[in-house]
């Protein structure tokens, strides 16, 4: 008995059929001869159509069982759309029962992409234990933290005991090294039942170096029609099965696990000629895998093509949001003063920053000198939550030579004034794991690949990193950590005690969190205007109809402000400023605030953020 095409759940792969029944398909075309194989058990020849999937039903299986495909008779490979993998990607794969696991979170609705706070993670350096159920256990201190959405870097299985996941070949199969399929649904049921959202991190430009066997099934998975930065380019537009072995992928986080939505990494190398891009058919998939409940798709594009978030029928992708790098390149340069390699074309003016508060990106079709070439197109119409703002996340930290916190290098003062800007910005923002609490540990590359790739990986890294020409110091080059070194990723892993030892860093993003969530028009603002006053000095404004807030912030030194001809510090109507909040607080280490007297000269400390607050009389509302 085998299941119709429109009960099985996904196209391809082995799914239960019945007691001890399952039905299986494979699509193998360059094969002659395809076999279900229990492993260290009875083999079935299955029969093959014209387009070349292999399919048949199989007896005396269930939940765990484990198996292969025997290719051509002469070698056992894991099944392409493998669930699990208990033993990895040249392991055998494990039959999975994606209807056995008990969900709670029928009443959870989805995420909206407005008023949202992202919190990347990294669940293998996230605690200790590296592990989902560890992971779950912090989801109610995340939530009292205020974030609201976590953003999960990529889980499907990749080979070795340690990896950012960005060199998954299993895109089916949660990665055994954080626990079970179910592991990570109770992780997600979880996160619902406190009200987090969880997205996923998935990576559909290319696949790793180790243990990717899909070309043994059909070299139609890829192409050479285009260069990409990693590897050999998907071949979304050559193979109708190819294409929908990825766009089902899309759907299946959401079907079979809840996540809520999903963030494509580097999407500038996904690349596809037809006439619907392959982005925009994986959100549509995406979305109705999700039927009823609301998701929140993200994406991160170098080129800053902002056709990703316009929506499919003006031609977009339908997508929500964009990662915005000119932020985190500019608030780096303002925090450091560091401007090599491809911070070369930012300055961290204060103009910079009001920018991107008010457009988005900065570069929206300018020459680029770093890339010798335009970036960027226009953002004019966008709203505020189309892009998200950080200054740290799993790349930046690491692209530099000891992955380094920014806290580690810049002054406290500009951090904590840095730090307000991005978390009370219009933008989405987004903190990376332990930035919360100022996190000692590190974030370094790391991957664990067999022998043979080691050497190639190092030298890698090395070649990426030397862009940067502080990091050609020879001093600095015999210090590197090695990427292939269970040490470089232990070392990366969060001490969650220093959300107590650092309590004071813990505090003030707290603090931020809770005033975002506490004023509508910060986490949604209908309007907002910025203005510098001075040369390291700025303003911006955030209008409603209940009142008006005012962020300051001065990067340089204490600054007395006369004269004032910005009418943008001008209260609403007969009302007054009052103080809501100041990143001098003796609570995250400051040095205390000046008294605000704003009848006279205003006088703003350097390395200072503050947060003003006025209501709005009747008949001075947004103007």
């Amino acid at each position: 008995m085998q299941i119709s095409p429109s009960k099985r759940r996904l196209s391809a792969g082995v799914e239960l059929a019945g007691e001890r029944l399952a039905d299986v398909r494979v699509w193998a075309p360059a094969c002659r001869r395809v076999e279900f194989v229990v492993d260290g058990g009875v083999s079935s020849e299955l029969a093959r159509d014209s387009d070349g999937t292999f399919e048949g039903t199989v007896s005396g299986v269930e939940a765990g069982t484990r198996y292969w495909f025997r290719l051509d008779g002469d070698r056992l490979r894991p099944d392409p759309v493998s669930r699990f993998q208990p033993d990895g990607p040249h392991g055998p794969s494990a039959i999975v029962d994606p209807t056995r696991f008990a969900w709670t979170d029928q009443g959870w609705r989805g995420v909206n992409p407005r008023g949202q706070v992202l919190y990347e993670m990294h669940v293998g350096t996230f605690t200790r234990e590296g592990t989902w159920a560890a992971a779950a256990e912090q989801l109610a201190e995340l939530a009292d933290l205020g974030i609201t959405v976590i953003e999960m870097m990529p889980v499907g299985d990749f080979a070795g005991r340690f990896g950012w996941g960005y060199d998954g070949v299993n895109l089916y199969a949660p990665t055994r090294l954080y626990g079970t399929p179910d592991d990570l649904r109770a992780f997600v049921n979880r996160a619902h039942a406190i009200g987090i959202g969880v997205i996923l991190d998935v990576v559909y430009n290319h696949l790793g170096p180790d243990g990717n066997y899909l070309e043994e099934f059909s070299p139609d998975y890829f192409t050479d029609k285009y260069k990409n930065d990693w590897g050999r380019a998907i071949n979304f537009e050559g193979s109708a099965q190819a294409r929908a072995y990825f766009v089902e992928n899309a759907g299946y986080w959401i079907g079979e696990f809840h996540f809520d939505g999903l963030r494509f990494d580097a999407t500038q190398d996904v690349k596809d000629g037809s006439r619907q891009h392959v982005l925009a058919t994986m959100s549509l998939r995406a979305r109705e895998a999700a039927g009823a409940k609301q998701i929140y798709l993200t994406a991160e594009n170098e080129p800053q093509e902002t056709r990703l978030v316009r929506s499919i029928t003006e031609g977009g992708y339908g997508i929500d949001a964009l990662w915005n790098d000119d932020y985190h390149h500019t608030a780096v340069v303002a925090l450091t003063g560091r401007r090599e390699a491809y911070y070369t074309d930012y300055t961290g003016s204060v103009q910079e920053l009001i920018s991107c508060a008010k457009y988005g990106y900065l570069y929206q079709g300018q020459w680029y000198a770093w890339q010798k070439q335009r970036r960027g197109t226009a953002a004019f119409d966008l709203p505020a939550q189309a892009f998200i703002s950080y200054i740290e996340n799993h790349d930046q930290v690491a692209n530099s030579a000891f992955g380094r916190r920014l806290h580690q290098v810049s002054s406290p003062g500009r951090y904590r004034a840095i730090s307000a800007l991005t978390l009370l910005g219009p933008a989405t923002p987004l903190l990376f794991q332990g930035q919360e609490f100022g996190s000692s540990a590190p974030f370094l590359f790391f991957a664990d690949h067999r022998e043979q790739l080691r050497e190639p990986i190092r030298k890698g890294r090395l070649e990426f990193l030397s862009q940067f020409v502080s990091l050609l110091d020879p001093a600095v080059v015999s210090a590197l950590p090695s990427p292939v070194d269970s040490s470089t990723f232990e070392r990366c892993k969060l001490d969650l005690a220093e959300r107590e030892r650092h309590a004071e860093t813990y505090a003030m993003h707290r603090d931020l969190l809770h005033l975002r969530q506490a004023h509508q028009a910060i986490s949604q603002p209908s309007r907002i205007d910025g203005a510098v006053l001075r040369t390291n000095a700025m303003i911006l404004r955030y209008f409603s109809d209940t009142e008006h807030l005012l962020l300051v912030i001065n990067l340089g030194c204490d600054l007395d402000l006369s004269p004032a001809p910005e009418p943008l510090l001008a209260p609403p109507g007969p009302g007054e400023w009052s103080l809501l909040w100041s990143s001098e607080s003796i609570a995250y280490g400051g040095q205390g605030t000046a008294p605000l007297t704003t009848d006279g000269e205003w006088t703003i400390q350097g390395e200072t953020a503050l947060l003003l607050h006025s209501a709005v009389a009747e008949g001075h509302g947004t103007a």
